[in-house]
């Protein structure tokens, strides 16, 4: 993980880094059976050189939380790219490209149960650009051997706090498919156990 990370930290495959104040690792647990996949950081996240610590991040929080989820010992969360891109757009497939033997390599380190897609980028970078977020939200995929299942990014649920229903739906089947591959004793006060 080192090594990586000294890796990403010195990386000038794509221009971002030219704009970048801090490349992003990612954090959480190096043995966690949950990888959360976002896109990109944002204007906070470049500053401070944390992942998901701006809304989004304090809504995803929230919703670890919820399903008695920590950082520390539940989730690794990382992006498709490590830098922000200028005004927060969507990465080019050039940047998502240069930046994704790291995130596969940090998979592979952390090993983990499950793999978390938030929102459309996760979901096109890691299964496909023909896969489309609304169509298969909430739905259990395959990559390279692992559990995957795309969810809408928290920043989609600000917009549209409509989402929020639905991505709930699917944190409770990251919880119950927790449950059956990681820990069957695991519980949320949240969560009801049918």
């Amino acid at each position: 993980m080192e090594s990586l990370k000294n890796r990403i930290f010195n990386c000038t495959k794509c221009d971002l880094y030219k704009t970048r104040n801090n490349p992003i690792f990612g954090e959480g647990s190096y043995c966690a059976p949950i990888f959360i996949i976002g896109e990109a950081p944002g204007h906070e996240e470049d500053i401070v050189g944390r992942p998901f610590i701006g809304k989004s991040g304090q809504l995803l929080d929230k919703i670890l939380e919820a399903c008695n989820f920590t950082r520390n010992n539940h989730v690794f969360i990382s992006n498709i790219v490590r830098c922000r891109p200028p005004e927060n757009r969507v990465p080019t497939p050039h940047e998502a490209e240069a930046c994704m033997p790291y995130l596969l390599e940090q998979i592979e380190l952390v090993n983990p149960k499950i793999l978390v897609l938030l929102g459309a980028t996760a979901l096109k970078y890691m299964v496909g650009s023909n896969h489309r977020i609304t169509k298969e939200r909430g739905t259990w995929l395959e990559i390279n051997g692992r559990l995957a299942i795309p969810v809408y990014h928290p920043a989609a649920l600000l917009r549209d706090p409509s989402l929020k229903r639905d991505t709930w739906e699917d944190f409770k089947k990251i919880f119950f498919k927790y449950r059956e591959l990681v820990n069957p004793n695991h519980q949320s006060p949240h969560i009801g156990l049918y």
